[in-house]
């Protein structure tokens, strides 16, 4: 058997990369692990958990609103954006580190550069300014965990936008915002962005945003960003942008113009493989440029695996953590595990936010052909005490033939917490019989879930 370096040698330092390294580790494999920028990845450096903070942060408007309503005198109140992203990256830093420190108290090296493979089993660590890390390493097992980059469209003017990286870090916060893509990335800053008071627009090439959600969730939340005061432009893209005096003059396609003080481009992510070298050792891509993968990571070069949104099966950070730790205990544990992809829950954070798991109503009809639908639009208990007109929305759909409920959408509320209780019983194939022996809690949003007992019939709409 081959001398090597190491056990595993991972590139990319993310959700998935640390799992993966972590767990390895453990096992009493030698691991290396090379981070190019920070370690954390996407989700702690510049996704999840800074558009968490700024979620946070743009929800005290409807907060004092509420405050206001309940009786409250509460005197102006004023953001201060600069003092917010100082507290945001204190905060990015800490859990970088913790990060740093989970990695060297399971025994993984960690290595500061960009790596690329330069055969199937070294890789070359590119010299970075500071660290001394630069270098060629042998590897017998080589994962891939690179994640992915924000997408930019290419049209005069272009370079002028922002993606949701430099959002993170914007020297002043913009009186008027132009946020193009309709993607939970686009709806959330959208949201951001409206709830810190910017006037905002959101503009999306298609029908409707959330492409891939179901159609009654999409068409609520759109209505919702309205009445918030987002103005939602659709069917419609970029011709141009131009700098003028008073900001960024955005010219549409149906000549449209839009000025703004900036434009946030959120139109999607590839996947980060350039200059990896995978070409070198026979990694295959699909159409979208991701790694293929079979179901236990592996790619198509034999001694090389990959996690995470550099795969581009389902690009969430607990996806990725999952997979991560499915290829430690296969490969490190003599545990063959897969992670299982179906009946995942998600969430998106607008205001108000999306919890969804399963189904969506089309695909459940294209699937099984005949299902049941049950559907509430209602005020919550909440906004009804002072005339506040926001809506909820709450929809399972339910397999006809054996009363599987296959699928649950919320907009509403604490949807993204109620949406990861209501994926335990999905996951366990739950039915509507079952769903509705459960007792309701009084007075909760949730309690909605329980209740419903009338099939719904699109000429039907609860009013509250």
């Amino acid at each position: 058997m081959a001398e090597y370096d190491f056990d595993l040698f991972v590139i990319g330092a993310g959700s998935g990369g640390v799992r993966a390294a972590r767990l390895a580790a453990m096992s009493g494999a030698k691991v290396a692990v090379a981070e190019e920028y920070r370690v954390g990845g996407t989700c702690v450096i510049r996704g999840c958990v800074p558009k968490k903070f700024m979620v946070y942060a743009s929800e005290v408007t409807s907060q004092l609103k509420t405050a206001k309503g309940y009786g409250w005198t509460i005197p102006e109140a004023q953001f201060d954006w600069k003092g917010f992203l100082h507290d945001k990256d204190v905060e990015i830093a800490r859990l970088s580190g913790i990060y740093v420190t989970n990695l060297q108290k399971a025994g993984a090296h960690l290595l500061h550069g960009r790596a690329q493979i330069v055969d199937a089993h070294t890789v070359e660590v590119l010299p970075k300014e500071g660290s001394k890390d630069a270098g060629r390493y042998t590897a017998r097992k080589i994962l891939i965990a690179t994640g992915g980059r924000p997408w930019k469209p290419d049209f005069p003017g272009a370079e002028f936008g922002v993606t949701s990286d430099e959002a993170f870090h914007l020297p002043t916060l913009p009186k008027r915002v132009l946020v193009v893509g309709g993607g939970y990335i686009a709806v959330e800053f959208a949201s951001i962005f409206n709830g810190l008071g910017v006037q905002t627009t959101l503009l999306y090439r298609g029908a409707n945003i959330l492409r891939g959600f179901d159609d009654d969730v999409r068409m609520h939340l759109a209505e919702e960003l309205e009445k918030r005061g987002i103005k939602v432009v659709l069917g419609c893209d970029h011709k141009s942008i131009e700098k003028t005096d008073d900001g960024l003059l955005s010219t549409l396609s149906n000549d449209l113009t839009f000025e703004t003080d900036a434009v946030m481009f959120a139109t999607g992510r590839d996947p980060y493989v350039e200059g990896l070298g995978l070409d070198k050792v026979g990694v295959k891509l699909n159409e979208r440029g991701a790694i293929v993968v079979d179901e236990q990571s592996r790619t198509t070069a034999e001694n090389i695996w990959a996690v995470g949104d550099v795969t581009d099966r389902i690009n969430l950070t607990p996806v990725a953590i999952r997979e991560g730790a499915a290829f430690a205990q296969t490969e490190f544990y003599d545990t063959p595990t897969s992670f299982d992809h179906d009946m995942v829950a998600s969430a998106v954070f607008s205001q108000p936010p999306v919890g969804t798991v399963g189904m969506t109503e089309a695909e459940a009809r294209h699937a099984f052909g005949k299902v049941d639908i049950y559907r509430s639009v209602f005020r919550p208990m909440k906004l009804t005490f002072y005339g506040g007109q926001e809506r909820c929305l709450i929809k399972l759909v339910v397999k006809q033939d054996d009363q599987k409920v296959v699928g649950v959408h919320m907009v509403g509320p604490d949807s993204p917490e109620i949406i990861q209780m209501a994926a335990i019983a999905v996951k366990m194939g739950v039915t509507k019989p079952q769903w509705d022996s459960t007792c309701a809690v009084h007075p909760t949003l949730a309690e909605e879930l329980v209740t419903m007992r009338e099939k719904y019939r699109p000429s039907e709409m609860a009013t509250v």
